[in-house]
């Protein structure tokens, strides 16, 4: 499985040599992202020369999509926004790239390897499965996404569906004032690469050039569609169920024992998530008010919505609840009422364990195969999920990467 990467700024990554199997011609390639359990990637090329190589099957289920310049695919020449898809096993035509030419390169379920044969006539691999996809975005009209969030303005152009793992490929575009003003979660990994616009969300700014892969169920949101509104390549490893969660919070803390001198010789420390917005530059109000406008419009069509609160304002709810825990501590613990101190306690006087109520156990939610199956050792790892089974806790990430080539700092926490 693939490490969270979020938000990276693709220029932040150095060059290498492309690794492309049995070409002629000279590229190099930025990784973006990469499994080291079965070779899976997701690159940037660029073409310094003219690069082509023939026939062959690939190793991998392999994607292309230009972002400038030129490919040719089986004598059929495709500009910017030019996708073929090559399934693994399967025999594809020659496919050539121009000089100059620059493209997102995916990789699933396999490395680099490819095979040269004389032509598609050659067999497929016995569990090869699928066609190859050629397709000239560009020409495609964008669809509106059936389920857009809280608000319309989310439009689609759907490049590859597996149909057996729902695994997709897809354009994605928000129009400007696009807003969701809730966090997220999904059964499977996402990924996208911004091909154009502007958006902000708690991991960052999203704008041209920015990357993510996202492993299922790392929560993630507050989104705002900006001037122009923002478009991405994006990818899923299944179908995107989004579960939703607001007024988030999050507190941790412990007791250093080496960080300087103290009374006790240790320090107390406690912060929370709402601490990461005191004092930060935090959202425009152009943000704030695109937040709370989504939060109107979910109000109009009859749902039950919580007013968006920015991190670092209102009150911390994180102490909300660790009240309410101990008040529930207290209760438990027989230090509520009927309970009297008439009593010493030389004597031996234990309670039972406090169990503060947190609400649902996070294990309830677990996927039926989540401690058993062979992806078990990893947490991340989506799963096949349908309406009914129960919806698995989130994984909580704040992240914040500094851009040396934007110069900024991505991410408010959350």
């Amino acid at each position: 499985m693939r490490p969270h990467v979020e938000l990276i700024q693709e220029n932040d990554y150095i060059w290498h040599a492309a690794e492309l199997v049995g070409g002629e011609g000279r590229a190099s390639e930025r990784r973006l992202s990469v499994d080291e359990e079965d070779g899976s990637c997701s690159l940037r090329l660029a073409f310094h020369t003219d690069w082509g190589r023939g026939p062959g099957i690939h190793h991998a289920n392999t994607e292309y999509y230009v972002l400038e310049g030129s490919m040719t695919y089986n004598g059929k020449q495709i500009g910017k926004g030019g996708y073929v898809y090559a399934p693994k096993g399967v025999p594809t035509e020659a496919i050539t790239f121009s000089e100059g030419t620059v493209v997102l390169h995916y990789r699933e379920y396999g490395d680099a390897g490819f095979d040269a044969v004389q032509n598609t006539n050659a067999p497929r691999w016995k569990d090869a499965r699928e066609d190859v996809i050629v397709i000239d975005s560009d020409a495609m009209k964008w669809d509106a996404v059936p389920n857009p969030g809280p608000m319309p303005g989310l439009f689609i152009k759907y490049l590859h569906v597996d149909p057996v793992t729902g695994f997709y490929t897809r354009l994605v575009h928000a129009q400007e004032g696009w807003t969701d003003h809730r966090l997220a979660h999904h059964p499977c990994y996402e990924e996208a690469y911004t091909v154009q616009g502007h958006m902000e969300y708690n991991f960052g700014t999203l704008d041209l050039g920015t990357y993510f892969f996202r492993p299922a169920r790392v929560k993630h949101g507050h989104f705002t569609s900006m001037e122009g509104g923002a478009t991405w390549l994006l990818r899923s490893d299944g179908e995107l169920f989004n579960w939703y969660t607001q007024s988030e919070w999050v507190r941790w803390g412990g007791e250093a024992i080496n960080w300087g001198p103290t009374d006790n010789g240790r320090l107390r420390w406690s912060t929370s998530s709402h601490d990461l917005g005191v004092g930060a530059p935090g959202r425009s109000e152009r943000d704030l008010a695109d937040l709370r406008a989504s939060v109107e419009f979910q109000r109009e069509q009859g749902q039950i919505d919580e007013p968006f609160v920015p991190h670092g304002t209102g009150t911390d709810r994180s102490l909300i609840a660790i009240a309410k825990a101990l008040d529930a501590a207290n209760l438990q613990g027989g230090h509520g009422p009927g309970h009297s101190h008439d009593h010493d306690h030389d004597h031996d006087h234990e309670h039972e364990p406090v169990s503060a109520d947190w609400g649902t156990d996070p294990r309830s939610l677990e996927h039926p195969d989540e401690r058993t199956d062979d992806l078990a050792h990893v947490w991340g790892a989506g799963r096949t999920w349908k309406e009914g089974d129960p919806i698995p806790a989130p994984i909580l990430s704040s992240r914040p990467v500094r851009s040396r080539s934007a110069g900024r700092w991505n991410g408010d926490g959350m």
